[in-house]
């Protein structure tokens, strides 16, 4: 894709954004969840160019902003968790012995 192209494309879902928004269909939680993954990808992309510090850096920014979007996700995974490892302590708890 060169530069016109990649121009062209960008500015057609910059506009469409604009006129989906004045229709009432919002995504800025789903954009907020791409920016993450943009600079994920973008920091990948600089580590196999051999820019290392900038991948890197771009990586683990993307990473901890990734992180915060779904620390509500984890807390439920963990929550769950917690239920399951209590119930199997009380349904398989009585037939242990211990010496």
């Amino acid at each position: 894709m060169n530069g016109k192209t990649a121009a062209g494309t960008l500015l057609i879902v910059i506009g469409s954004l604009a006129v989906l928004q004045l229709f009432g269909i919002k995504f800025g939680y789903l954009v907020g969840m791409l920016m993450p993954l943009i600079l994920i990808g973008l920091g990948i992309l600089g580590w196999c160019n051999q820019k290392k510090v900038i991948g890197g850096t771009l990586i683990v920014i993307g990473a901890i902003l990734l992180m915060m979007k779904l620390s509500g996700l984890f807390m439920w995974i963990i929550a769950i968790g917690l239920l399951v490892a209590g119930y199997s302590v009380l349904k398989s708890g009585g037939n242990r012995t211990y010496r």
